[in-house]
């Protein structure tokens, strides 16, 4: 059975919700327009994330920027924060850690020379970090130096115990490139043992580089190791 319902023309209908005909066809296209441009980049992310699963979505949209140039795609990053999340790929960090830093010792801690300075150039500051990995064998322990300014690791050294012998190894090979002075740079890690230990201090004191340590256990004072930790561990060791 029919229904006796009038026929409203498409011009009708516009005219009644107030806008033109243009105006429907023009917002119609730019929806089809759009949702083409996000299945591009949903494409994109997921070919980055086969390579990278955890990869965040900050490094994705630095990443993502010449494929949406080259395509022509206006996406900022809270839109694709948006995309990621209806599709359910925003990435959640798992939080746990254990103890590397054995601060209760009598040797001289530093203050922190840092808090308040404005990283504005490399081979300013250096920072300082010994992050863990578990492994079927058990568990490493890395020495990082990392370039503050440009996140550059400079010197790296892996070993099965917290032995300060192994954070003087990464030094050295943060500290082999005999072209580069010295004189301006601050070498800033935790309280830890093996930063403050005289062999470690005495070596930064040839080389003239200033000592900087934090001055609590917060995390936020050597935040930028503290990250690169974090993406090292995360978003690479944990699938490779």
């Amino acid at each position: 059975m029919k229904d006796n319902y009038p026929e409203v023309s498409l011009v009708r209908f516009c005219r009644l919700l107030g806008f033109t005909r243009q105006s429907y066809y023009k917002h119609y296209w730019s929806e089809e327009e759009y949702s083409i441009e996000e299945e591009l980049v949903f494409k994109e992310v997921r070919t980055i994330r086969n390579q990278m699963p955890v990869i965040g979505t900050r490094k994705l949209f630095v990443m993502l920027q010449s494929f949406l140039l080259e395509h022509q795609v206006k996406m900022g990053r809270d839109a694709l924060f948006n995309l990621l999340a209806y599709n359910k790929l925003l990435v959640s960090r798992c939080r746990y850690r254990i103890t590397t830093t054995q601060s209760n010792h009598w040797l001289r801690k530093y203050p922190n020379l840092i808090k308040d300075v404005q990283i504005a150039k490399a081979y300013q500051v250096w920072v300082a970090d010994i992050m863990y990995y578990k492994t079927q064998a058990g568990f490493v322990y890395i020495s990082l130096i990392t370039d503050a300014y440009s996140h550059k690791i400079m010197g790296y050294h892996v070993a099965d115990n917290l032995s300060a012998i192994n954070c003087m190894k990464a030094l050295k090979m943060a500290l082999s490139n005999e072209d580069n002075c010295y004189a301006n740079l601050t070498h800033h890690s935790d309280r830890g043992l093996q930063y403050c230990s005289m062999e470690y201090v005495s070596l930064l004191q040839e080389k003239q580089i200033k000592i900087s340590m934090t001055e609590s256990g917060d995390p936020r004072d050597n935040a930028i190791a503290e990250r690169v930790n974090g993406i090292l561990k995360e978003e690479f060791l944990k699938h490779w």
